[in-house]
Parts: structure tokens; C-alpha cells; sequence
């Protein structure tokens, strides 16, 4: 068998087979369905300071190559996640990273420092894509409000690795993650969903509720594989700065083509709406793959692509 262990910025996986956040429920919500010990960590809801009910449905729909979700951060809370949900995190046989969200840099400080605080959480991860309420504009979309949301979030992470979800609605998103670096974070993750629409032809009426969502699934991945490329090529690789590919990646092949293109490790999100057994099937895809390609471990493999 391969050496499948990965390492996160100091944190150690059994594989590089990540669940994203907002796609697997808060902790364990998917061990009915598959043995966690066989995935390298999970990544929790992401949490908000104050509760939230979420957008109206429809908030999630199918598309031809994918699906489009306006979820609109549905979770419980910071203070009911710490007191109900959290507990559920002890004996967890893989990594919990915890999915940090926020309308404004107070909010984003408290829940990164209480996470910070948490035994149970290996890693923060912070969801840049939520719109600045001081501004409207979104964190991850801009280098200057990135670096500034960084100054501030860093700081009072002292005892966790501090990831960043980028977001690929960017005209450059090499110089986000290169803004991301900048600010202190350990580990990059590449990518959020695409803005996207649907409309009923019959009724005019917009699918979701809120009218625009993200697309996620297979018809995203050609195009994450090349940011994941460019982003390793171009700012992760000179920093040693770990990738974790999240876009599309429904078997092992996917998750292969992340791994050459630069990424560390690899996320499965709406892959787990269609199966939520799939990620175990990567793994064990991966093994093999690893073993073919004449290597002892999958890191030897990292960013290959054209060697």
C-alpha cells in the first residue's frame, strides 16, 4: 500500500481526502454512511456569531453539470456549535476543521478565536466570501479588504493553522491567494463556488429563491484544476504553502488531477450529495494510483503535472 499521509501546515491526515465545509453537516453526520477513520479530516458548517436560518428554498437545485446553492449560511451559532455540536468532536477518528464566516472583521474575530480555543478543531478555515457589511463587497474579492481582514484574524489565531477558502469569482485569483500568503495563511483552498443563475422559461421565475447561488460538481473542475495550477505555480510553491483543491472532484481521477496540478490534499463537496460513500472509493482509487505511478507516498506526486 502507498503512504497516503498528508500533512496541512503542521497537521497530520491520514490522507488527503478532505469533506468541505457546508456539505457533510456540522461533525458526524455522515458516519452513517461511511467510516470516518478512512478520510483525512472533515470541515464543519461554516459558523457565524449569531444564528441563521438561511435563505428561502428553493436554495438548492440540480443543474446538468452540478448543482447551484444559495444555503445563505444556515447554522446554528457560535455559542450553541461550542455547547451542542462540538462535544460530538471528541474521539473523532480524522482532522475537524473548523469553517469560519463573518459579515464584518468583529464577527470573523470571534468565532476564529473561540475555534482558536477549541481542542477539538485542528485547523481554521476562513469563508472569505461573504459580502463586508461596511462595504457590501466580499473579502475574497478584493486583495486590499483580504489583507485587512487578515491583519486582524491572524493575531488571535495562536494555536491553530489558519487556512483560507478563496473564492474564484476574481479576475486573478493568483494574486488573492498571493494576498492571502501576505496576511499569514498557512494553507489555501481553492475554490469557493461560481456565481451562477437559473430561470424557469415557463414561469420567468428566478429557481432560487434568492435568484443567484454557487455552481458547484463536475462541470467546475476543469477550472479549478487550472486555478489550483496557477495558484501553486505562482504563489503557493515558492511560499510552502499547502493546497487543498475543492472543486467537482467526484472519484479518484479527480482528485489525481488536483493532486498534479499542485494541490496537498483534496475536498469533496457536492460529490457527498450524490454518494456520500464516494470519498472512500478516492481514497482507495488513490492507493492504487499512487502505487502505479511507481511512488512510495502521494506527496511525491504534488504539482507534477508535465514532468
Amino acid at each position: 500500500m502507498a503512504d497516503l499521509r498528508t500533512s496541512l501546515a503542521g497537521v497530520e491526515l491520514a490522507n488527503p481526502v478532505v469533506l468541505a465545509a457546508g456539505t457533510c453537516g456540522y461533525i458526524r453526520e455522515l458516519a452513517d454512511a461511511i467510516r470516518l477513520d478512512r478520510i483525512g479530516a472533515i470541515t464543519t458548517k461554516s459558523i457565524t456569531v449569531e444564528s441563521r436560518e438561511g435563505n428561502a428554498p428553493w436554495r438548492i437545485i440540480d443543474s446538468p453539470a452540478g448543482m447551484l446553492n444559495a444555503i445563505g449560511l444556515a447554522n446554528v451559532g457560535l455559542t450553541r456549535f461550542i455547547a451542542e455540536k462540538l462535544p460530538s468532536a471528541q474521539a473523532l477518528p480524522c482532522r475537524l476543521f473548523g469553517s469560519v464566516a463573518g459579515h464584518s472583521v468583529a464577527e470573523y474575530l470571534a468565532v476564529a478565536a473561540a475555534f482558536d480555543a477549541a481542542n477539538e478543531i485542528a485547523a481554521i478555515e476562513l469563508n472569505v466570501s461573504c459580502p463586508n457589511t461596511s462595504d457590501g463587497l466580499q473579502f475574497g474579492e478584493y486583495p486590499q479588504a483580504l489583507r485587512a481582514l487578515l491583519a486582524e484574524v491572524k493575531p488571535c489565531v495562536r494555536h491553530k493553522p489558519l487556512f483560507v477558502k478563496l473564492s474564484p469569482n476574481v479576475g486573478d485569483i493568483v494574486a488573492m491567494a498571493k494576498a492571502a500568503i501576505d496576511g499569514g495563511a498557512q494553507a489555501l483552498v481553492v475554490a469557493n463556488t461560481f456565481s451562477a443563475m437559473a430561470i424557469d422559461v415557463e414561469s420567468r421565475a428566478f429557481r432560487l429563491s434568492r435568484g443567484r447561488g454557487g455552481l458547484s460538481g463536475p462541470g467546475i473542475h476543469p477550472i479549478v484544476v487550472r486555478m489550483v495550477h496557477d495558484v501553486y505555480r505562482s504563489a503557493a510553491r515558492e511560499a510552502n504553502v499547502p493546497v487543498i483543491a475543492l472543486g467537482g472532484c467526484s472519484n479518484w481521477r479527480d482528485a489525481a488531477e488536483f493532486i498534479l496540478a499542485g494541490a496537498t490534499a483534496v475536498a469533496m463537496g457536492t460529490a457527498l450529495f450524490i454518494d456520500p460513500r464516494s470519498p472512500v472509493r478516492v481514497v482507495d482509487g488513490l492507493d492504487a494510483w499512487v502505487t502505479r505511478q511507481g511512488c512510495r507516498s502521494v506527496g511525491e506526486l504534488v504539482g507534477m503535472a508535465g514532468a
